[in-house]
């Protein structure tokens, strides 16, 4: 259920298929649908906005989602919102659960699991390395909810730090504590991104097919602290990257800003079967290796988390030749967890009929059963 949110006044939709599928023109609100369901994950969801950009314009202000998830037979119902600040006050998001309230979003995990692709993921391998970041801290995420609020933290460490710097770095003894906190965040942010690409590549080699119409991916992650994590103890770690904060005081006060850390790192990827870097491989290539890595995240995610993830997938079989489709749809009927897909062409879901449950969507009369 909706409420005053992105194009939607209201919404009440009952799904119940293992694949749905959400069709309609550009503009319908078929992604501002899949935005709202990616709000019950830790984070910001899909888009990455700020709440308040999430409110149906003309609306009363703030809005609300609402979903049943049933597991085991039990029912429980997960709600969000946002309220705007008035008279002073903050804005404020809610979150509840069986209609008790819950601290962040983080709880909802207990019930559901998000993963999700989107059009804006294409470029990834030729993006900046920020987007891999990114990227992969989704994956982690996914596994690991309490991953997000490390990360905030080590990068207000790094901020308070850059201040601290910018100031002269007077006050050594602050400096120090800064720098032992943000050395702990740091190493700890790495120990959870090397742990997830473990993970994944020893699922996706227990999987490998040469065959496939998705190519495995080979992955790798490069950073300086990464390196020190990987390799031994995890206070060792810490020690080194303290002390080389320290070390780099000057260094850094000159740039204005941190040279060394895990908010530099990048995830490597190449093509397994061609033994190439994925910047390397042709667009059609370098789609087909995202999905094929969101496919074998889900299944990580699965099996890590006991909970069968909620995928949401918007315009991604579109630039697909029939065979891969095909072999997409078959993947994502074997995930075992509710997917949701988006396209504008019915044609492309045309051997999905009979499969998945299927929505017309438009900006005129909603979304209403094909």
């Amino acid at each position: 259920m909706l409420n005053d949110f992105r194009s939607y006044a209201a919404l009440d939709l009952a799904v119940r298929g293992g694949l749905v599928v959400l069709c309609g023109e550009n503009g319908a609100g078929k992604t501002n649908l899949l935005e709202a369901l990616s709000l019950f994950a830790p984070g910001r969801g899909l888009r990455r906005a700020e709440l308040a950009e999430c409110v149906r314009v003309g609306g009363a202000g703030g809005f609300a989602l609402s979903i049943e998830v049933e597991e085991d037979g039990e029912r429980h119902q997960l709600g969000s919102g946002w309220k705007p600040g008035a008279n002073g006050e903050a804005a404020e998001r809610r979150n509840r659960i069986d209609r008790g309230a819950v601290a962040s979003s983080r709880a909802f995990c207990d019930h559901v699991r998000v993963v999700w692709l989107t059009p804006a993921m294409d470029s990834l391998f030729a993006g900046p390395a920020s987007e891999r970041r990114r990227f992969l801290d989704r994956f982690v995420l996914a596994i690991d909810p309490n991953h997000g609020a490390r990360v905030g933290q080590f990068e207000r460490a790094l901020r308070g730090r850059n201040r601290l710097l910018e100031e002269g770095g007077r006050n050594a003894a602050w400096l120090d504590a800064i720098e032992r906190e943000a050395a702990e965040l740091g190493v700890a942010v790495a120990a959870a991104r090397l742990d997830c690409v473990r993970r994944l590549e020893a699922l996706i080699d227990a999987e490998r097919d040469d065959s496939s119409p998705f190519p495995w991916a080979k992955l790798a992650l490069q950073g300086e602290i990464e390196a020190m994590t990987g390799s031994g103890p995890a206070l060792k770690a810490e020690d080194s990257y303290r002390a080389s904060l320290r070390d780099n005081r000057g260094r850094d006060a000159a740039a204005g800003r941190t040279l060394i850390g895990p908010h530099l790192s990048d995830l490597l990827v190449w093509h397994g079967p061609k033994q190439a870097p994925a910047a390397a491989s042709s667009t059609g290539e370098q789609k087909a290796l995202i999905v094929g890595l969101a496919l074998a995240h889900a299944r990580l995610t699965a099996e890590m988390s006991g909970i069968a993830p909620l995928a949401l997938l918007d315009e991604v079989a579109a630039h697909f030749d029939p065979r891969r489709r095909a072999a997409l749809y078959d993947a994502l009927s074997r995930l075992g967890g509710q997917v949701f897909l988006t396209g504008a062409d019915p044609a492309v879901f045309g051997e999905l009929k009979g499969r998945a449950e299927m929505f017309d969507v438009s900006a005129e009369t909603g979304v209403r059963a094909a």
